[in-house]
């Protein structure tokens, strides 16, 4: 056993093999700042989730760079529940929680 696994006071089995080390070493190398992900998902369907905890769904269509952002197709889900569709919809940067892509519809 080596000795700095033994001096770490761990198992080698929960150590990661060369292959995992690579594979982190690769996803590493493709992370991108907010703003090239922000980029990358326009036109895209993606999940609005605001301060107050309402999610709109939608087709990004553009945003800014106080994060205003404008979607079509979009759809308002409170507590999980769909309440009203619009065509397009403008959501105020300042109550954005976060973003993130959903599957195509």
């Amino acid at each position: 056993m080596n000795e700095k696994v033994r001096a770490a006071n761990l198992k080698p089995e929960t150590l990661p093999t060369a292959g995992e080390l690579e594979v982190r070493r690769e996803t590493m190398s493709r992370r991108q700042t907010p703003s090239e992900f922000l980029n990358q998902i326009r036109g895209r369907p993606v999940v609005v989730k605001l301060n107050s905890g309402v999610d709109y769904r939608g087709v990004l269509s553009c945003l800014d760079g106080y994060m205003n952002i404008a979607l079509e197709q979009t759809e308002e889900y409170v507590n999980g529940q769909l309440k009203n569709k619009y065509g397009d919809a403008f959501i105020r940067g300042n109550n954005v929680l976060y973003i993130s892509t959903q599957k195509r519809r």
